[in-house]
């Protein structure tokens, strides 16, 4: 299952570098997941690294 960016996302970057399997970029308002790549950084992290680094916990489960 894959994570995604809710509409609470203050657009700071944080998440992006993150990402082992590069799903993150920047959308016009908020970044956004692609869910065909996104593995919860399964193989990569413990737990998914952009919900890690979010300030606002806006990286949630799909």
């Amino acid at each position: 299952m894959a994570l995604k960016i809710t509409e609470e996302c203050i657009n700071c970057g944080a998440c992006e570098p993150e990402c082992p399997n590069t799903a993150i970029a920047q959308g016009d308002d908020i970044y956004l997941i692609d869910a065909a790549k996104c593995t919860e950084c399964k193989g990569a992290h413990d737990a998914p690294a952009c919900a890690a680094v979010c300030p606002v916990d806006c990286c949630v489960a799909a």
